[in-house]
This record gives C-alpha cells, sequence and structure tokens, in this order.
C-alpha cells in the first residue's frame, strides 16, 4: 500500500513539475462538440449519419492541441430489392456531393483554428492548434480530385492575431500549413 501511494505522489509531483494539465479537459471537451455541431450544420447539412463518430481532442504539452474528426461527405445509396447495385449515376452523384462539400469543411476547419486558438487560454502561444478531419471512401467510388484527408495546423499566436483584428482575415490561408492526402 505504500508502494501505492508513493507511486501516485510520484506522479503527482512530475505532473506538478512540468506543468501539466494546464489545459483543462473540459475545456477541449467544449470546443469537440462545437466543432460537431458545425460539421452536422455547416458541412453535412444536418445527417448525422455523415459524422462517424464524436470529434475528438487531445492537448500535448510542448506541441499544443490536435483535434481529429470522420466525415461521409456523401452518402452512398443503399442496396435493395427495387436498387441492386450501385451505377455509374450514384457513384457520379456521390462524387458531387463531396466537391461540392469539400470548400465548406475547409472553412469550418480554418474557423475551427480560430476558434481554439481565442478558447484555449492554457495552450501556449508559441503551440500549435492541429486539425484533422479524415473523408471516408468506397473502394468502388472514383475519389480522384477527393482527398482521403485533410490536415491544418497553425501557431496559436498567429491565429490569435488574425481573431483579435492585429492582422487581416485575409491574411488568414498565408498562417495555416494544409495538406491533403
Amino acid at each position: 500500500m505504500r508502494r501505492g501511494l508513493a507511486a501516485l505522489l510520484l506522479i503527482a509531483a512530475s505532473v506538478a513539475a512540468t506543468g501539466a494539465g494546464r489545459v483543462p479537459r473540459a475545456s477541449v471537451v467544449a470546443l469537440e462538440k462545437i466543432f460537431d455541431t458545425r460539421l452536422l450544420s455547416s458541412v453535412l447539412e444536418g445527417d448525422t449519419f455523415s459524422l462517424l463518430g464524436w470529434t475528438r481532442g487531445i492537448y500535448i504539452e510542448n506541441f499544443g492541441v490536435v483535434y481529429s474528426a470522420e466525415v461521409q461527405l456523401a452518402q452512398i445509396p443503399g442496396i435493395s430489392p427495387f436498387h441492386r447495385e450501385h451505377t455509374q449515376q450514384d457513384w457520379a452523384r456521390v462524387k458531387q456531393k463531396k466537391l461540392q462539400r469539400l470548400p465548406a469543411l475547409r472553412t469550418a476547419m480554418k474557423q475551427m483554428l480560430l476558434d481554439c486558438a481565442a478558447s484555449l487560454d492554457g495552450v501556449a502561444p508559441e503551440e500549435k492548434v492541429v486539425l484533422g478531419v479524415t473523408l471516408t471512401t468506397h473502394p468502388n467510388e472514383d475519389s480522384a480530385g477527393v482527398p482521403s484527408q485533410i490536415v491544418m495546423q497553425s501557431v496559436k499566436r498567429d491565429l490569435l492575431e488574425i481573431h483579435t483584428g492585429k492582422r487581416a482575415r485575409t491574411q488568414l490561408d498565408s498562417f495555416i500549413k494544409v495538406q491533403e492526402f
């Protein structure tokens, strides 16, 4: 029992010494919910089945905060006795819907980066804010021109300068590193 207590005290001391826990989990969770709401309303047009799990965030000391989400930008038509297989027209509609929703997704992601920078006081100005969204695809679908993942990241300080008006909103893209895979 004393060993367990000693180990617990040692862990508590190391957390206190490193400053870990300066970003409350509740703050991270609040932004998870905000992003889910934004995805559903601005990108997925209320289609809750297209949000594949909830957004998850984690704070990593001396790096920053990382959020991830997974979405299906367009529903694939179901197979039924009246619709026995997917046609070329089905796949074309799915691709068109995905291409139509991509700009809204990119805009929502940029706004989420700004929201994170403004809301998470415990994230140091030199740390990063990162958001990754995985886009699902069907093996038979033509995914040319549609990324399977979008990752956006920026330094919190740069995002705050945009958010507070110290820099013009038109400069936002120059501060965000975007990777599409």
